[in-house]
């Protein structure tokens, strides 16, 4: 073996590019190992679609844990009305409902400001950019074709779904590491202690995984979901920010279409627990960062003798689980480009620290701390 002039025997020579310690990576999440709600008993939190669906369930979940919360949503009549409802049935009163359209900057700007406002400790712990639409109508083929030109598209789905969610993003970026009392994100806390959270949790869906036909808006803005993702867990950590993800599948809710019932029979969909479990789990545990979790059926594939596959019941089985974690070897053997930014990452965040060191003690001294 050469590895002068084998250049597959050259890169068999280097060590392994394993970055996840430096961008403090937490390992693959165990899904069935436990974890206490009461770790988010104390946090503040906004949720961007907090009014409906997901959003309004993870609302539910933590003011009953102890949380308080801003949902903010464009629906007013049926943001209020959650509200409401969340503050008697858990007998929370700080949860708190601003009116959002998230593809508008400046309506978010005014979400994140009322949060801090209506903070118990002046600050944020977690965001949750949850707010999103299905696609109504993706990019059809022309059904006139004599027509002299197109129908120009609607690319709401990417406007809300895109856009908004960067919205969320630049803001809670901004917002994290000035939440007071607050410490830098390590996969070594304690989350019983950990009350002061700096964490981020994109909702993406199966579609950030897998094209999902006829719907390519929609797997175009979901897909740009996971990209964010990826890169942002390889550089927030400079920030003291953890970051997650969930990726749910179809999952089963009053507003489900009977089109995707019939096309899902007898295949399952998931269920909103699920999705509110694995939600929880990111944001009640500050040990994780970077990692994300897909959401489905308690159910699996299994091949016949005769070569037929058919949809069996994990519970049937014994399995309990429908999340799992994803991309969950990405930093194993990162590109050395990877590893050159990382590195340059690392620096800059030590820099930061250093320049703060010597901004307190020039403070120090201009006020005649040292006599």
């Amino acid at each position: 073996m050469d590895i002068f002039t084998d250049p597959n025997a050259k890169m068999a020579a280097l060590p392994p590019n394993n970055v996840s310690q430096d961008v403090k990576q937490s390992p693959p999440i165990d899904v069935r190992k436990p974890y206490d709600l009461a770790w988010i008993s104390g946090k503040h939190i906004i949720v961007t679609g907090g009014a409906t669906g997901f959003g309004e369930a993870f609302v539910r979940q933590w003011a009953g844990a102890g949380a308080s919360l801003v949902v903010g949503d464009i629906n007013v009549e049926q943001g209020d009305k959650a509200v409401r409802a969340i503050r008697n049935d858990t007998g929370n009163k700080n949860v708190h409902f601003v009116a959002c359209d998230v593809t508008d900057w400046q309506q978010q700007v005014h979400l994140f400001k009322e949060a801090v406002r209506l903070s118990p400790h002046g600050g944020i712990d977690v965001v949750v950019a949850n707010a999103g639409v299905a696609d109504p109508e993706g990019l059809q083929m022309p059904k006139d074709l004599s027509a002299a030109e197109p129908r120009k598209p609607n690319f709401k789905v990417i406007d809300v779904n895109l856009y908004g969610l960067l919205y969320t993003t630049h803001l809670a970026i901004y917002w994290l590491p000035r939440n007071p009392g607050s410490e830098p994100a390590s996969p070594e806390s304690d989350p019983a202690t950990r009350t002061r959270d700096r964490c981020l949790l994109l909702l993406g869906s199966l579609a950030s995984l897998a094209p999902i036909p006829n719907v390519p808006l929609y797997g175009t803005s979901k897909h740009a979901v996971l990209g964010l993702f990826r890169s942002l867990r390889a550089s927030l950590f400079a920030d003291g920010i953890r970051i997650g993800m969930l990726c749910p599948y179809f999952i089963e809710t009053a507003m489900s279409p009977a089109p995707l019932r019939a096309l899902l029979a007898g295949g399952g969909v998931g269920k909103v627990e699920d999705v509110v479990d694995a939600a929880s789990r990111i944001v009640a545990d500050s040990t994780i960062h970077g990692r994300a979790l897909a959401v489905g059926p308690k159910v699996k594939v299994q091949q016949q003798e005769d070569g037929e596959w058919i949809v069996v019941s994990k519970e049937a089985e014994g399995e309990t689980t429908a999340v799992w974690d994803v991309h969950a070897h990405d930093f194993d053997d990162a590109e050395r480009f990877t590893v050159r930014m990382v590195q340059i990452l690392k620096g800059i965040e030590s820099v930061k620290g250093w320049v703060g060191w010597f901004r307190d003690m020039a403070g120090a001294i201009k006020y005649g701390i040292f006599g």
